[in-house]
């Protein structure tokens, strides 16, 4: 970067600090495209209506250096004046006011996404339209107080739906649509309960016409081909619906973005930030970021930071430590800010989270130019369980992010069901990780298969492949004995020394959770002799830990690559109980495979502080995500997470003097900190930049200019 485009780019992070443009009605631009969402989305209760005011939550954003507002419009409850005699008007309604939010937001600049929610309607609908709305396997309604469930393929979701957004993008000048909580329900989600595959007439006939002729299914079971089919409807059915969403909204008007958290005919995918059972996940900012940028590089992410703490604990928050985090791992992966309240920001309830929402909502404003524009650097990919991963599956996913975020190696995240889609840009990748991935299509299936001729090498855990038994023979030369298999008691031997290097002086290594009896073929080096669970009981009893014949790693040599299986819970174990002796049983595997894995980003910084490095583009007016990426640099992400113990999120340590190496092929320009704005001496050696950070509190961005 020259001296001229040096002086240019400051003066543009100076402007940033300034106040936001007025839009124009005359602006049609395709806004969300520069991604540098600061949003914060205010989920009204029915009540607060009556108070809310235009000018007070313009203010309060401006405090906070927003520059986006979600908030209620209409589906469950109209917050505007609707004509639609099928949508049950908030009795707190203030006419006018939504309207004068809008303008009011666009004189300072502010953008105004509206929510929608179809998932429910009101009593007085149902009991016009009872055929509308859900109709469990029992018989049961799912309701919650007077707001009753609806069918995906009745009439309200598939025809009056499209109505009510018309009519609010034909009334108001909005700049986005949220659709929340879309798609097919089986639970009902705000008390915990299963209720099953919705039964409406509606849906058995769509289904039925889809699939020529089939019954709807009563059980979610994956190993029943008519569920599997009715999950492939559910999909199709669901992109259609988002097409005509889609239809709806851009054929009215063009700069109206859709965000929701469907993949098909959306403009922004929106994930969350939630705190659920233990053991909490400190890098959910990271993992929904991540996840998203890099299966999804023509969409925006957008990652909120749920503020509650769970359904029935909507007026309390949670942490702050935990919230920066989340917002902090959202900038880091290419993301922006975005936090969802219950209510506006006036007498809330919790407002523990507002110094931190204000901090780095401010930070990015300033920083606005390195923030939003990346490229990864990872060699490595870890294939994600799906868009929302859960149970089992997601247990073992977490767990193998755990080791390679303590590793300090970075990694993209690639969800399961676009393997064939991304296969071109999966060629750039050492290794593909695979955790307890199953029941992957047969054109995914294909694009792994290609994968591995073409060198990327392939790791699996679990019981990823276990419907696939050809892949699994040819990808991994192993035959399934018995996948499912309780491993509690048995040991694994770490007798190779050359591969296993982490366990010097420990010849047993326990386990717990699956463990799977898979055979080998003889050209595969196989690893880990399981042994046998000997005698439980008292010292004077125990023993009899001999080999069983099974091991728990397998390595494939296949044209040109190596693969490697483990048919066990290695990364559900490490992520429920956190014994390292597992992440280096993985890890250590990891680095035969792909020598390389540790050398791209070297540090001993502690195994808490999380390193996310990237090239990065000044993220400058004229630039969006379809801009041709043109690299000034990299920046490498610091965030501290000693705070977290597991159950609790306190106060991060302090960190002095972490010394870090990266590995470039250009020596920088100029080395210096986002956070302390001044610059550090480096030593550009041997194809690697050497720097000390004198201290670490919550956050650091190191920038190395070419």
């Amino acid at each position: 970067m020259n001296k001229l485009t040096l002086i240019v780019f400051s003066l543009l992070c100076f402007s940033a600090l300034r106040a936001q443009k007025p839009i124009l009605p005359s602006d049609q631009s395709e806004w969300w495209k520069r991604n540098n969402l600061r949003l914060i989305q205010m989920n009204l209760p029915d009540y607060e209506a009556a108070t809310i005011d235009a000018d007070t939550i313009v203010k309060d954003l401006l405090d906070f250096s927003a520059n986006t507002l979600i908030i209620n419009a209409g589906g469950i409850m109209a917050f505007y004046e609707s004509k639609l005699d099928f949508h049950y008007l908030n009795p707190y309604m203030k006419p006018g006011e939504l309207g004068k939010i809008v303008s009011r937001c666009h004189e300072q600049g502010i953008r105004v996404i509206v929510r929608f929610d179809f998932s429910r309607a009101d009593e007085s609908i149902f009991q016009k339209h009872p055929d509308w709305f859900y109709l469990s396997p029992a018989g049961k309604r799912i309701v919650n107080t007077d707001k009753y469930v609806v069918s995906s393929n009745a009439p309200y979701v598939q025809e009056k739906a499209f109505e009510i957004v018309a009519e609010v993008l034909d009334k108001y000048d909005v700049d986005g649509i949220f659709l929340n909580m879309p798609g097919y329900q089986t639970r009902n989600s705000y008390e915990n309960t299963y209720e099953g595959i919705d039964q409406n007439p509606y849906d058995k006939a769509a289904f039925k016409k889809w699939s020529g002729g089939l019954e709807l299914p009563l059980k979610e079971d994956k190993n029943d081909p008519i569920f599997r089919k009715y999950e492939d409807f559910k999909k199709e059915s669901i992109s259609l619906w988002s097409k005509k969403l889609h239809e709806t909204v851009k054929g009215r008007k063009k700069k109206v973005a859709i965000c929701t958290y469907l993949e098909d005919y959306v403009d922004i995918i929106r994930h969350e930030s939630q705190t659920h059972g233990l053991p909490y996940w400190p890098y959910t900012g990271s993992d929904n970021s991540n996840h998203i940028e890099q299966t999804f590089p023509d969409k925006i992410v957008s990652n909120a930071s749920i503020q509650q703490i769970s359904f029935r604990s909507r007026y309390n928050a949670a942490e702050p430590e935990e919230v920066a985090i989340r917002l902090w791992e959202n900038l880091a992966n290419g993301s922006g800010t975005d936090v969802s309240l219950m209510g506006d920001l006036r007498g809330y309830e919790d407002e523990r989270n507002f110094t931190v929402m204000k901090k780095i909502y401010g930070f990015q404003k300033k920083w606005a130019p390195y923030f939003g524009k990346y490229e990864s650097v990872a060699k490595i990919a870890v294939i994600a369980p799906g868009y929302w991963p859960s149970g089992l599956p997601m247990e073992e996913y977490r767990g193998i992010q755990l080791m390679l975020k303590e590793a300090h190696i970075p990694f993209d995240i690639i969800q399961d069901n676009h393997l064939a889609r991304l296969q071109e840009k999966l060629k750039k990748y050492k290794v593909l990780i695979l955790p307890d991935i199953q029941y992957l299509s047969a054109k995914d299936l294909q694009a792994l298969q290609e994968l591995s001729k073409a060198g990327v090498q392939l790791m699996a855990t679990n019981r990823s492949l276990f419907d696939a038994p050809n892949e699994l023979k040819s990808l991994f030369g192993a035959r399934i004995e018995k996948d499912v298999n309780d491993g509690d008691g048995n040991y694994l031997r770490p007798d190779n020394q050359q591969i296993f290097t982490h366990f010097a002086g420990q010849s047993m290594v326990h386990f717990k959770y699956n463990l799977g009896l898979y055979h080998f073929e003889k050209n595969v080096q196989v690893l880990l002799p399981i042994l046998d669970k000997g005698r439980p009981g008292p010292p004077e009893l125990i023993g009899g830990h001999g080999p069983i014949n099974f091991y728990a790693a397998g390595i494939h040599q296949t044209g040109n690559s190596s693969n490697a299986l483990m048919p066990l819970n290695i990364g559900r174990i490490y992520y429920q109980t956190g014994y390292e002796q597992h992440k280096f049983l993985f890890l250590d595997l990891l680095k035969h495979l792909y020598p390389a894995v540790d050398q791209q980003l070297i540090s001993k910084a502690h195994p808490r502080v999380e390193m996310i490095l990237n090239e990065y583009m000044p993220n400058t007016a004229a630039i969006n995500i379809a801009t041709p990426f043109r690299s000034a640099g990299h920046i490498l992400h610091l965030i501290n997470l000693t705070g977290f113990s597991g159950n609790t999120y306190f106060e991060p340590l302090p960190i002095l003097d972490t010394e870090v190496k990266i590995q470039l092929d250009y020596r920088p320009r100029k080395v210096w900190s986002l956070s302390t704005e001044k610059t550090l001496p480096f030593v550009y050696q041997s194809g690697y930049v050497s720097f000390k950070i004198a201290r670490l509190s919550d956050y650091e961005g190191i920038v190395l200019e070419r």
